[in-house]
């Protein structure tokens, strides 16, 4: 039996990726420290240890333990907008981390070392981003995305560390941590619902984004350490179709039912237009059907509407307040 470390995987796209690799029987031990993830996400059948990536002792402690065949790295603080007001905080787990991690991959000869970067790397270059364009993010997310991607490309060519990097964008469904109010403007907008709130859009809500829903994303991930033409190899992957902002507002107060008005806000620094090409994904790993806006939003919301309420709770210790936009400083 195979055996797969899943960092992250009590969060959204962790638990997702977990129960694929259940499927295709690996023997899966989830890390995750629940700052983001919720412990009932986790699958029964896996084991789960709950820690942080920058924990060296415990990472040192579970590949001695466990010997794994292959790591998937999904354990990430992707609040792109807010990460230019926790540097520290987000170059500290989401670089140094990662760096943890692949260190003690090519310690006990990890087969494939999976990692989900994101679009953010590509910054504000003129869509669709496509694989072969040299990266420029613009915030401190994806400057840390970029940087362990660039690691890992070191790493093979010094000490042969197989890698397969996708570059997922807006990815929603269920388990996603519809409290956190930072970041997933699905999940905000559903949350916001069910509290009867406005829903809060910054600037004018023109920006544009491909939503890419969890069940045409997980898999391929899952997967991809069985296919030899991914390794060291970069995807993007998700969904085509763009829509505005507002466009998914009313899309969200569709599938949930519920009427709702918009609360505009100052316009934030942030791209505002971003879908990606995914022929490289298509060709690989072959087309796969996938999921209308409408159809992800209902089956998301279904699962919404049972979870029920999450508190929207404020991000501790943020190092930088200046220009920070007051609606995250709200109860």
């Amino acid at each position: 039996m195979k055996v797969s470390l899943v960092t992250g995987g009590a969060g959204f796209i962790g638990a997702h990726v977990t129960n694929e690799l259940l499927k295709l029987n690996h023997k899966v031990i989830v890390l995750d420290d629940l700052s983001g993830g919720f412990i009932e996400n986790v699958n029964p059948n896996a084991v789960f240890i709950e820690g942080s990536i920058t924990d060296i002792v415990l990472l040192e402690r579970i590949f001695n333990e466990y010997k794994f065949d292959y790591v998937y790295h999904l354990a990430a603080y992707a609040a792109e907008g807010l990460s230019h007001f926790i540097k520290r905080f987000n170059y500290t787990n989401n670089l140094i981390g990662s760096v943890n991690l692949i260190n003690e991959s090519v310690k006990h000869k990890v087969k494939c070392f999976v990692f989900t970067s994101s679009i953010a790397v590509y910054g504000s270059m003129p869509p669709p981003m496509e694989e072969e364009m040299t990266p420029h993010p613009e915030d401190p997310y994806g400057i840390a995305k970029y940087a362990v991607e660039l690691d890992l490309k070191v790493t093979h060519e010094m000490f042969g560390l197989n890698s397969v990097i996708f570059r997922p964008h807006n990815v929603y469904g269920e388990y996603q941590n519809i409290g956190d109010r930072y970041r997933n403007v699905v999940g905000i907008f559903m949350n916001q619902l069910l509290q009867k709130k406005p829903l809060t859009v910054f600037g004018d809500g023109m920006q544009s984004r491909a939503f890419s829903y969890i069940g045409d994303i997980a898999p391929h991930i899952a997967n991809c350490v069985n296919i030899p033409e991914a390794y060291n190899q970069i995807f993007n992957i998700g969904a085509d179709e763009d829509y505005t902002v507002k466009e998914l507002a009313q899309a969200v107060m569709s599938a949930m039912n519920i009427k709702g008005v918009l609360r505009q806000l100052p316009a934030r620094n942030e791209v505002l237009h971003a879908h990606s090409n995914h022929e490289k994904a298509q060709r690989i790993f072959g087309v796969r059907s996938e999921t209308s806006l409408l159809e992800g939003l209902n089956k998301m919301a279904e699962w919404v509407k049972h979870v029920g309420i999450r508190k929207s709770s404020r991000f501790e210790n943020i190092e930088l307040t200046e220009k920070l936009p007051d609606v995250w400083l709200e109860d």
